[in-house]
């Protein structure tokens, strides 16, 4: 059930809220903002660790940040886009989502995502670009992306679209800075590849520098993207009360960065801006997750979680008046990644202070891995560095080597995870607690890897033309396998 804008004001505040079901409670209509989530794909360096380089410009980012507030220790619960985003619409772990978990996986229609709740509760919603996927609606019992029902090219078009007594949620994706990149396009646009800040887990050549650039030249290309959409509503008068949130879907294509559960693989800017609720320019160090979004806007409209939406609204501290630490127990976050093109199914926490990493088939091949490298990054210039470093180099091994059962490193001292402590003596207590506590998590949430049914729940069948694979619903003649 809902109630139209008009129906509310008719019967009055006191009256409606008893006419409405426990999932609709808002306080006001007037008082419901519009959501407007803003996600890159592939995107979070510099930002989400910090580093500044003279090359790359984010006012809009900048902007956001500056008018609202940014989270320093914002983390994607999987570092793959499919998984990632149907965390991030569910508001669970992707290992709970059974075929979720896979790039290129399907997300069953039992698991209740906060775009189809908040459309229930009178919200007009939609999104242009990916939203949920890449993946597959065959045998999921959804008739439409879970992103959302309608899927326009532009915002302007979804705002023509929208019903004028109706508060909007929109997801705005943007493919940037997903590769491939045109070569040299960031030198052509003036960036100086001598100043590039390369980080350590990379070859620092003339080839990585440039690559880089082309890489920030497709991230501002997102801001400036995002730039358009605010401006947009600023002129029609309904910024202000749009919670606005800008943030990347996972780590840039890169090796050792994007399918890994390393910071730069995990680790992502996230800054929010709602002026009604959001004091100006805090910085928060709170771990958080972007599966938080979902039970988030479904606060922030006044709409109750589903049941089965284990993770926690961020609405607590948005409101805060506190900077640095707001909420002492969010102090860990959990990450995972399932056997995608050759990598290594594995389980994360991450604390304020470590990060711990579980391989479960450390034995898998190694040249999948290479191979993954190969796809992923397009033959990308910093791959083709890689290759071409002595196989027993460090920055070779870390990139392609075999992973071991266990991993431990301590982010304070080492950003970039480049040594592992796990069988170090002096960290052994460490490395068996987080193992400890990590485990009880999966089993608590009934991770298949622990309970020995991977194989069962995750499996599905892809199809056997990489080409046909849509989104949307499959072709007459499409076959799985």
């Amino acid at each position: 059930m809902t109630i139209s804008r008009r129906e509310f004001l008719k019967i009055g505040r006191g009256a409606a809220a008893l006419a409405v079901p426990k999932i609709f409670r808002p306080q006001l209509w007037a008082e419901r903002p519009n959501i407007l989530l803003m996600m890159a794909d592939d995107w979070n360096w510099p930002h989400a660790l910090e580093v500044d380089d003279p090359n790359i410009l984010t006012p809009t980012f900048d902007r956001l940040a500056r008018e609202g507030v940014r989270f320093r220790n914002a983390f994607v619960a999987s570092s793959s886009c499919t998984p990632c985003r149907a965390s991030l619409l569910t508001g669970k772990h992707p290992w709970t989502l059974e075929t979720g978990v896979h790039l290129w996986g399907a997300l069953p229609a039992k698991f209740e995502v906060f775009t189809d709740v908040l459309e229930r509760a009178g919200y007009f919603v939609g999104y242009c670009g990916k939203g949920w996927g890449p993946g597959v609606l065959e045998h999921t019992g959804r008739s439409h992306n879970p992103a959302g029902r309608l899927k326009t090219r532009t915002f302007p078009e979804f705002w023509n679209q929208r019903p004028k007594d109706k508060p909007f949620c929109f997801w705005f994706n943007s493919p940037n800075p997903h590769r491939p990149y045109t070569w040299r396009s960031g030198l052509r646009s003036g960036m100086d590849p001598a100043a590039v800040v390369v980080p350590p887990i990379f070859p620092d050549t003339e080839e990585t520098r440039l690559d880089l650039c082309d890489y920030y030249f497709e991230v501002q290309q997102f801001d400036a993207e995002c730039g358009e959409v605010l401006r947009f509503l600023e002129e029609k008068g309904e910024l202000d009360n749009t919670l606005v949130v800008m943030t990347g879907d996972n780590g840039l294509p890169f090796p050792r960065a994007k399918m890994t559960l390393y910071d730069m693989g995990t680790r992502v800017p996230l800054t929010a801006r709602w002026p009604a609720a959001i004091d100006r320019g805090r910085t928060v160090d709170d771990l958080v997750s972007l599966p938080d979004l979902a039970p988030t806007f479904l606060e922030a409209a006044g709409v109750e979680p589903p049941e089965g939406m284990t993770a926690r609204s961020l609405l607590g501290v948005l409101k805060s008046k506190k900077s640095a630490t707001v909420d002492v127990t969010r102090d860990r976050i959990f990450s995972c990644l399932e056997i995608h093109c050759g990598r290594y199914p594995m389980r994360a926490i991450r604390t304020r202070d470590f990060l711990y990493i579980r391989n479960f088939e450390p034995e898998r091949p190694v040249n999948l891995c290479r191979e993954y490298w190969e796809s992923e990054s397009g033959y990308s210039p910093t791959w083709m560095a890689v290759k071409s470093l002595p196989h027993e180099s460090e920055i070779y091994r870390r990139s392609v080597g075999p992973r071991p059962a266990e991993e431990l490193y301590d982010v304070r001292k080492d950003p970039y995870q480049l040594h592992n402590l796990a069988l170090e003596a002096h960290y052994s207590s460490i490395t068996a607690r987080l193992s400890a506590e990590l485990e009880s998590e999966l089993k608590r949430t009934g991770d298949p890897r622990i309970r020995g049914r991977h194989e069962e729940v995750f499996y599905i069948p892809h199809y056997e033309n990489q080409e046909k694979r849509t989104t949307g619903a499959p072709k007459a003649g499409q076959k799985a396998r």
